[in-house]
């Protein structure tokens, strides 16, 4: 399914959607990393087994339409206004009715306005200036279960370095404010989630989690 996408522009100083359109790509190498991404997605979304699906960060859309394509009633937002003009396009292409798609900041998010039975925030929180605070605004929100996924460190920057991309970053992608390892990730959100399960399609770390017994 080919996208248009922002292309890495900055919006409010903040890098958006994405630099290329990965999903679309025929590079060989892109293509596998993709595959591995995308059958560890669709695997958490088979177990969670939703009805309903909210991505906070959709971007251009293109899991919000790929899920409408599965079945699933699903609803995306964004900070990014250009991404989501773009991520409307991209739903109008696909027959899929645009008003799917809000401009939305995952720090302003109202609980019960976004409530679902899936939440997904995939490559997101590694773009955060307050990725805590994110994670506490996503746990305010009601849903049976979550799908986090951030780029596993330092694996991300060496592979970007292999293929001699931001070497002058020491191959950290543009707008990455953020590093976890595998280990870290977890950490950091078993502070907020119950994690269920683990996945590491490679260079990733995506996590399946629902509410904490607790609260």
């Amino acid at each position: 399914m080919n996208t248009r996408v922002t292309g890495g522009t900055s919006e409010g100083g903040v890098v958006v959607g994405n630099t290329f359109d990965k999903y679309g790509s025929r590079n060989p190498v892109v293509r596998y990393l993709m595959s591995g991404f995308t059958q560890s997605l669709e695997g958490f979304i088979r177990q969670a087994a939703p009805e309903s699906i909210n991505e906070i960060g959709c971007g251009e859309g293109h899991w919000v339409i790929r899920c409408q394509d599965m079945g699933y009633r699903v609803r995306g937002c964004d900070y990014s206004g250009t991404a989501i003009e773009l991520a409307r396009q991209n739903a109008a292409g696909h027959g899929i009715d645009p008003s799917c798609f809000a401009v939305k900041s995952i720090y302003e998010l109202d609980p019960q306005q976004e409530a679902a039975d899936l939440l997904m925030c995939c490559e997101v929180l590694e773009h955060l200036e307050q990725p805590e605070l994110a994670l506490q605004k996503l746990r305010q929100i009601p849903a049976r279960h979550y799908i986090l996924s951030v780029p596993r460190e330092p694996l991300w920057c060496a592979l970007n370095l292999v293929r001699g991309k931001y070497l002058g970053a020491l191959g950290n992608t543009p707008g990455h404010l953020q590093h976890w390892s595998k280990a870290g990730f977890v950490r950091a959100v078993s502070a907020h989630f119950d994690v269920l399960a683990v996945a590491s399609p490679l260079p990733w770390t995506m996590l399946l989690c629902r509410p904490k017994a607790d609260r």
